[in-house]
């Protein structure tokens, strides 16, 4: 019996990275902010799943694409940081599971200690 072995695609180096940081459930209110592809400015508020220094999980009724650049607002701080969608996960009653990176943050932005 022959057994067919998918090839595999080497991922971008942001995909097949160890994970960096401790993640942690947390429910933190944010506010995303992002461009449609008219240009026209999108505002949603969610709340995050996971949280890690790096970025958070977030699940939102909106479609977005990989590598999709938006502002992500944690509400309990009122801090911003600029994001990137890196991971899209399973579609959930309340939306589709995301993981953003926050691009460049602090490491106190979430306001924990992680």
């Amino acid at each position: 019996m022959q057994v067919k072995v998918r090839e595999t695609k080497r991922l971008g180096s942001r995909h097949h990275e160890k994970r960096r940081g401790r993640r942690m459930n947390s429910r933190v209110p944010v506010r995303l902010e992002w461009d449609d592809e008219t240009s026209k400015r999108v505002t949603a508020e969610a709340h995050t799943r996971v949280v890690n220094p790096y970025g958070c999980m977030v699940v939102l009724k909106h479609v977005l694409n990989l590598e999709h650049r938006l502002a992500l607002t944690n509400l309990i701080s009122n801090t911003s940081n600029a994001a990137i969608i890196v991971w899209k996960g399973n579609q959930r009653p309340d939306g589709w599971e995301y993981g953003v990176e926050l691009v460049a943050p602090e490491m106190d932005f979430w306001g924990l200690e992680l």
